[in-house]
């Protein structure tokens, strides 16, 4: 999916405090009830002293500020991404994650046996929490340190691939061997593995492999070259693992701004292909603070009626992933926000007291 020009601000939007007011008390509406608001319900809603007249030429100019829209031939008006923007950046006041919810973070943090799990708990908590998709840019493989490999022979020609990843992590590989190794054979070669790579930067054991495969044909040692060969196929595959995780993204059909089929066919095949997403989430880290994106800023026109919010966790002050929920742009913003922050400190809490940084362990 071709990704559109970012939209850009025009410049700081300055508004008096009567036309900030109403524009809150329209956005506040327009995310509870999603229905175009009215003069008569802002001039109940606002608290000003003024007249429908009033209201309704301070909603003119809104609107020539491209702030607020009229949809079709309602008398109402609903709250455009630039009118988004302006709230949440200058209007917005945060409601703090309830007890209720803390411990429920926490509770679902403390039982992550490993990264991978922990990740996938995190979305989904994220998902039930908001009932909106939740997402998570799980560790680069890069910032993984592999403290050993071990083989254990499944069938003649299979065999199953042990990694044990910064202390605690392991993940299971099966590969296919061209001829048929014995057991004795199979922890040599293992042997030989953790001798040379056992302690190292995963991204750097990657590329050592490929360079060991290279070096390895042109020497007579057998058992090397089946053991750099085995251990080819192991981190190739890895390689091209997803570094996302979703969860919750029916949660989005809900909601009546995004129960189009043709919108809904759009999003779910972006959701299923992750390459935007991804893109997205690659910004938010480099950006290494809270971001929301809202409607078309995210670039993306599977994204236009969705809105993103992200933040950033790390360990000993490196940031290692993002995490976030995507829903619709008329989401409450005063929780996601503060509750998408909450839980990046809580996970980047854990993943330095349990796990270490590990970029630390790349000796």
């Amino acid at each position: 999916m071709a990704r559109k020009k970012s939209p850009t601000s025009g410049g700081e939007i300055k508004l008096n405090e009567r036309a900030q007011r109403l524009l809150k008390t329209l956005v506040e509406q327009y995310i509870r009830d999603g229905q175009p608001v009215g003069s008569k319900t802002l001039s109940r809603d606002a608290g000003l002293d003024v007249s429908s007249a009033t209201i309704r030429n301070v909603m003119s100019q809104l609107e020539a500020l491209g702030l607020v829209t009229s949809p079709h031939t309602s008398a109402g008006r609903i709250p455009t991404a630039k009118g988004y923007r302006v709230f949440i950046d200058s209007l917005l006041l945060y409601k703090a994650p309830g007890p209720k919810e803390l411990a429920k973070l926490k509770s679902v943090l403390e039982q992550g046996s490993s990264i991978s799990e922990l990740m996938e708990s995190v979305t989904a908590t994220l998902s039930e929490v908001t009932q909106m998709a939740g997402v998570v840019l799980v560790p680069r493989r890069d910032y993984t340190t592999l403290k050993r490999i071990e083989f254990l022979r499944l069938e003649p020609r299979r065999v199953l691939a042990i990694l044990v990843i910064n202390e605690k992590e392991i993940q299971n590989r099966v590969i296919d061997t061209v001829r048929e190794f014995s057991q004795s054979e199979l922890q040599q070669a293992a042997n030989y593995l953790n001798t040379i790579f056992a302690g190292k930067d995963m991204g750097d054991v990657r590329r050592a492999v490929l360079e060991e495969m290279r070096r390895a044909k042109e020497q007579v040692n057998v058992l090397m070259q089946t053991a750099i060969e085995m251990a080819g196929q192991v981190f190739d595959r890895q390689k091209n693992e997803t570094d996302v995780v979703l969860a919750g993204q029916t949660n989005l059909m809900h909601f009546a701004e995004l129960s189009n089929l043709d919108k809904l066919r759009k999003l779910f095949q972006a959701f299923n292909e992750k390459r935007d997403i991804l893109h997205l989430l690659d910004e938010c880290l480099v950006a290494r603070s809270i971001q929301v994106f809202v409607g078309e800023e995210s670039g993306f026109q599977a994204f236009d009626d969705l809105s993103v919010v992200t933040a950033p966790y790390a360990v000993h002050g490196r940031v290692l992933g993002v995490l976030g929920v995507i829903g619709p742009t008329r989401m409450a913003y005063d929780k996601v926000i503060p509750l998408v922050d909450v839980t990046a400190k809580m996970l980047g809490s854990l993943l330095n007291s349990e796990h270490g940084d590990p970029t630390d362990e790349q000796s």
